[in-house]
């Protein structure tokens, strides 16, 4: 087996694959060893950074554990353990981050401890900039350095402990290789002419993660494809879909392992004609776990059938930027999206990028407010093109 001993060039070239070997860890479980990754973040400018969480598993999101690249040595950080963080917090926020879809990373930390990166390189941003078609951390590990990581982690109870040898294996490579992989992304970027767009595309994650998670509504029960429902289905969903709420926080279960959505919408279109419950349920398949929990969902259903529509909490009101378009305002848009498409085909990566579709109805309705819904990158990609230049 000659390719074991190729360089990663080497054996990408031949098209060898090898498992990724996971580098030499310490982990930070009790307060004695956090003496130690505070010196290597104080001695350094640039911290590699993920996080695990149990949002497959619980109710209420925690973050479970957080893996530190510092200066060569992977630290990994207990934080379900006695451990006081509040100085890691401190430090982290006075250094620059290199991360890998750092969205939901930023936003669990926002919510965790009101936490802010100082500046940031996210690999996930740079690829999609590069035009890269496969942009995960293990398609774009496999693309670059021909290495394979177990994707057994990505499914894992990250809550559990003790955490085994495996999984902190796995959780050790999710920070190992990104330093590497920043200098191949900056490297190309820089070629093109577009890291003062991953500059500005990372100031608006983090300014996004500032704002955390959206808080629950009473509107929350209004899930998918809800519009499309009448009479008795309407009160019928509002019930057992908090019955689902209910559930999933006494079993401390994601709501999805409780039913899913397209489940919530059978049991409430079943009951549009206004039958009982039995009827209802009758010809909807629950499953053995389900059928532990049959009655109090029955007892919920009797409920929304028994409740008077008009009682719902009502709608919320129109957002301004959803107002329908005008005819013209609707051409506008057919032609900024022309444009955009044409820019991003050119350019080779993903016409959102430059505008999604939100922004460009914003865009149609007020094109001369351009500067303030896109980034400056964006808004030199498309202020001089035919759709917005022929409206002044």
């Amino acid at each position: 087996m000659i390719s074991r001993f190729l360089p990663h060039p080497v054996r990408r070239l031949f098209g060898v694959k090898e498992a990724a070997r996971p580098p030499a860890y310490e982990l930070a479980d009790r307060p004695d060893k956090l003496a130690s990754l505070f010196a290597a973040i104080d001695r350094v400018d640039e911290v590699s950074l993920d996080t695990e969480a149990d949002n497959m598993f619980h109710y209420r999101v925690r973050v479970c554990l957080l893996q530190f690249l510092v200066g060569g040595r992977v630290i990994l950080v207990d934080v379900l353990a006695p451990l006081d963080l509040r100085p890691l917090w401190a430090r982290l926020a006075r250094k620059h981050l290199v991360m890998h879809g750092s969205d939901f990373d930023l936003r669990l930390l926002h919510d965790l401890c009101s936490f802010r990166a100082k500046s940031l390189f996210d690999t996930m941003l740079a690829a999609q900039l590069l035009g890269r078609k496969r942009i995960g951390l293990a398609s774009l590990l496999e693309d670059h350095f021909g290495v394979q990581l177990d994707k057994d982690g990505q499914k894992a109870n990250w809550s559990r402990r003790p955490l085994t040898p495996k999984l902190l294996d796995y959780a050790s490579l999710d920070v190992w290789h990104l330093p590497a992989l920043r200098d191949l992304l900056t490297r190309d970027l820089s070629r093109l002419g577009r890291l003062e767009w991953l500059q500005q595309q990372c100031q608006a994650q983090i300014a996004a993660g500032t704002e955390g998670f959206a808080p629950p509504t009473e509107n929350d029960w209004r899930i998918g494809h809800s519009e499309r429902l009448r009479g008795k289905a309407l009160p019928v969903l509002h019930a057992v879909w908090h019955w689902r709420e209910q559930q999933a926080q006494r079993l401390d279960t994601p709501p999805f392992k409780v039913c899913s959505n397209d489940l919530l919408l059978r049991v409430a279109n079943a009951a549009e004609e206004g039958q009982d419950p039995e009827a209802v349920l009758r010809g909807v398949h629950l499953g053995k776990r389900h059928e532990r929990i049959f009655p109090s969902l029955r007892d919920s259903v009797a409920a929304g059938l028994a409740r008077d529509p008009h009682t719902l909490p009502r709608r919320p009101g129109r957002d301004p930027n959803h107002i329908p378009l005008t005819r013209p305002e609707i051409a506008r848009l057919d032609r900024i999206r022309e444009d955009r498409d044409k820019i991003a085909t050119r350019l080779g990566i993903e016409p959102t990028l430059i505008a999604n579709r939100s922004q460009l109805s914003q865009i149609a309705r007020t094109p001369r407010e351009l500067d303030g819904i896109l980034l400056p990158w964006q808004v030199t990609l498309l202020q001089d093109q035919p759709s917005l230049k022929a409206d002044g």
